[in-house]
């Protein structure tokens, strides 16, 4: 019932504190990444963490340019983000990277970090600058950005969770 529990009250944080996640508590984190399933066991997505503030400063000046409002950050100050790739032509890259995506989400929460998915990974990392990074990073292949996992201390109350709308899951027996 715990992990049931996680699930229900996991909410996106969109405010956190400045201070640096630890280390073990990233390593949880990534670990649950890495166990979540994927498509014929390949194991084919890539999670890069970045916490180089001039990194993440970039990535989010570059995010907020192709969402097409520049004076805002789309990381709200997360000091971690993780960008998780998936393999160029794989038809399956994109299904096997959400999911990994989901396992940081829902990881996140079991340890007491904030988290939220931020998207534009793709076109971020289609722009010169976007491909530098990966260069930098000693990042080689063909890779597509498919989601930014930003984790931090949050800085705000968990959200209360929306209504369920009527006829989201429909049971056919």
């Amino acid at each position: 019932m715990e992990a049931m529990e996680n699930l229900l009250t996991r909410r996106s944080i969109r405010k956190y504190k400045p201070e640096q996640i630890k280390d073990s508590e990233l390593e949880a984190v990534l670990n649950a990444g890495k166990y979540a399933p994927t498509a014929k066991g390949t194991q084919s997505p890539l999670m890069v963490a970045v916490q180089n503030p001039e990194d993440i400063a970039l990535m989010s000046r570059l995010n907020a340019r192709v969402w097409g409002k520049t004076d805002f950050d789309p990381f709200f100050g997360a000091p971690t983000v993780v960008v998780v790739f998936a393999q160029a032509g794989n038809p399956n890259g994109v299904q096997d990277a959400s999911l990994v995506l989901g396992n940081l989400l829902n990881a996140a929460h079991a340890t007491g970090l904030g988290s939220c998915w931020i998207s534009r990974a793709r076109e971020t990392f289609e722009l010169p600058e976007g491909r530098a990074l990966l260069e930098k990073w000693g990042i080689h292949g063909d890779w597509v950005g498919v989601g930014n996992c930003i984790l931090g201390y949050p800085d705000c109350e968990n959200p209360k969770p929306a209504p369920r709308r009527e006829g989201y899951a429909v049971i056919i027996k």
